[in-house]
C-alpha cells in the first residue's frame, strides 16, 4: 500500500513539474520571424509571420507539418511571399508549436512542428491552428506533406508532390510529373504535360484528372473501391477484373498509376481557362 501511495505522489510531482516547465518555457520563448503578435483577449491569441524571398527558376518549395489549410497562388514573377497566421486560445497554446522557415539557394522550406513536449500538453493540450498563404512563381517544384487541412494551388510549371493530407487537394495545373499519396479527401488536378507520369495511391476520396490535349499516357488502376470513367474523346476504359482498370489516353506513353483508391477516378479535359478558386 505504501508503494502505491509513493508511486501516486511521484506521478503527481512529475505532472506539476511538467506544468511549471511548460509555463516558464512559454513565457521565455521567442519568435524571430513573427512581425505581429496580438493577445486579443484572455482566451484568444494570434500571431502573424510575413516573409519574402527571391526564387530561382525551378526552385523547390517544401511545406510540411501544418495544422490547418494551405493556399498557394502563382504568378510569372520570381518573388515568394509567405504569410502565416497562427491562432490559439492563449499564448501558451501558441507556444506549443513553432513554424520554421529556411531559405537556401535550392528553395524555401516551411515546416511546422511541436515545441512543447510536456506530459500534460501531449495528453490533454490543444494545438493552435495555422493558415498558410503563399504567393509563388509558377516555375517551381512544389512539395506539400503532413497537412491537417485542405491544400489548394494555382498553375505550377513543374512537378507536384502531395503526401499525408487530411483534407481536399486542388491543383490547377502541374507539369512533368505528379505524386499523390495518403490523402483523406477528394483530389482535383490539372495536368499540362507528362514526362515522368503520375503516381497515386492510398486515397480516401474521389479523383478528378483534368488532362490537356497534349497528354499521352497509359492509365493502370488497381485495388479500386470505385469506378474509372472518362469524358475524353476516343478514350475507352477497360475493366479487366474486379477493382482493376486500364485506358490509353491519346497515343499512350507516360504511366498514370493508381492503387488503393477508395473512390472514383474521372478523366476529363483541361481547358486553358481552368483555374482553382482558393477557398478555405
Amino acid at each position: 500500500m505504501k508503494r502505491i501511495i509513493l508511486v501516486v505522489l511521484l506521478v503527481g510531482i512529475a505532472g506539476i513539474a511538467g506544468v511549471v516547465h511548460s509555463h516558464s518555457k512559454g513565457n521565455g520563448s521567442a519568435w524571430p520571424l513573427t512581425i505581429n503578435s496580438d493577445q486579443q483577449s484572455a482566451g484568444d491569441a494570434r500571431e502573424e509571420i510575413r516573409q519574402s524571398y527571391e526564387l530561382a527558376s525551378g526552385a523547390r518549395v517544401d511545406v510540411s507539418g501544418i495544422n490547418g489549410w494551405v493556399k498557394i497562388e502563382t504568378s510569372e514573377g520570381k518573388t515568394a511571399d509567405v504569410y502565416i497566421e497562427r491562432i490559439g486560445e492563449s499564448q501558451e497554446i501558441l507556444n506549443r508549436r513553432r513554424i520554421t522557415i529556411e531559405n537556401t539557394s535550392a528553395g524555401v522550406t516551411i515546416r511546422g512542428e511541436k515545441s512543447d513536449n510536456s506530459f500534460f500538453s501531449r495528453v490533454f493540450g490543444s494545438s493552435p491552428s495555422e493558415h498558410v498563404t503563399l504567393k509563388l512563381p509558377r516555375q517551381i517544384y512544389l512539395v506539400v506533406s503532413g497537412v491537417n487541412g485542405s491544400v489548394s494551388a494555382g498553375n505550377v510549371d513543374g512537378p507536384v508532390e502531395v503526401h499525408g493530407i487530411n483534407g481536399k487537394v486542388e491543383i490547377a495545373q502541374a507539369s512533368g510529373s505528379a505524386e499523390f499519396h495518403g490523402i483523406n479527401g477528394n483530389i482535383s488536378v490539372g495536368l499540362k504535360q507528362l514526362d515522368k507520369g503520375i503516381d497515386i495511391h492510398g486515397i480516401n476520396g474521389n479523383i478528378e484528372l483534368r488532362l490537356s490535349e497534349d497528354v499521352n499516357a497509359n492509365l493502370e488502376a488497381h485495388g479500386m473501391n470505385g469506378n474509372v470513367t472518362s469524358d475524353l474523346p476516343n478514350v475507352v476504359v477497360d475493366k479487366s477484373r474486379h477493382g482493376s482498370y486500364s485506358a490509353q489516353i491519346g497515343n499512350g506513353g507516360s504511366a498514370i498509376s493508381a492503387s488503393g483508391i477508395n473512390g472514383n477516378i474521372r478523366l476529363t479535359r483541361m481547358v486553358s481557362s481552368d483555374s482553382i478558386h482558393l477557398g478555405s
